[in-house]
């Protein structure tokens, strides 16, 4: 191995792995130990036992903290989406996995499709700084977005201020609404979320390695055995390859 991969992504002798908190179909549960478990630990911890060091676990409530601290000694590998803002910061591979994101509507809404969100007047709830939080701010040329701290805070939203859409990962609107009798979710997705693996920009050694670690464990199936051993089967997707 070239030894300036290990000098860029373990310079402190450890592999600090930066988790998104707030993602948990990534970060499923903990251990036995108590450190964060699921598909991303999983891939975090696996780099670790390549280059040979220990992997320790950097907990971060949103991916915006992971992105605000790029740079600065905090972690080694960031796990959060591919997003051409972050990209200006980070060095990203290939999406490991995928997430689509949708529109949750209330009970009694007249909208039935994605492109018809887009209009004057309608206010979409957004976890602020996720990724397609990020994207649809580039995206959307009439509706307004009103952003909230975390998912949480985005249904919070949606519901206290009887919000037109409530943007998200169909995942998590799925689990939310049971919780919101007479909700709809529309068909299909304005984006998939490209789950990568991000070094800090400008380590090539680094960033050449991960992309070629994310590509074999897509061909030989780790991704896919990480995603039925955390049970999130159908609600995260094989990256697509970029071999």
């Amino acid at each position: 191995m070239n030894p300036e991969i290990l000098t860029q992504l373990a310079p402190t002798g450890t592999l600090r792995v930066g988790l998104n908190m707030a993602n948990n179909l990534l970060n499923t549960g903990t251990t036995t130990t108590g450190e964060p478990d699921g598909v991303a630990p999983d891939m975090g911890r696996t780099i670790a036992k390549l280059l040979g060091v220990p992997a320790v676990m950097v907990k971060y409530a949103s991916p915006g903290k992971i992105t605000d601290t790029a740079g600065k000694n905090e972690w080694d590998l960031g796990m959060i989406g591919a997003e051409p803002k972050r990209a200006e910061a980070i060095d990203f591979s290939a999406a490991y996995v995928e997430i689509e994101a949708t529109y949750l509507v209330p009970a009694g809404s007249s909208y039935n499709a994605i492109d018809e969100i887009d209009q004057d007047g309608v206010r979409i709830a957004v976890s602020g700084r996720s990724a397609y939080d990020l994207f649809l701010s580039r995206h959307l040329t009439n509706a307004d977005l009103v952003r909230a701290q975390g998912v949480a805070g985005a249904v919070e939203l949606f519901k206290k201020n009887a919000l037109e859409a409530l943007a998200g990962l169909r995942p998590a609107l799925v689990a939310e609404s049971g919780n919101l009798p007479g909700s709809r979710i529309l068909d299909g997705g304005f984006m998939t979320v490209q789950q990568a693996i991000g070094v800090t920009k400008g380590n090539t050694a680094a960033a050449t390695f991960v992309a070629a670690f994310v590509e074999k464990s897509k061909a030989n199936g780790l991704i896919a055995s990480l995603i039925d051993k955390h049970g999130v089967t159908g609600k995260l997707s094989v990256g697509s390859s970029h071999l």
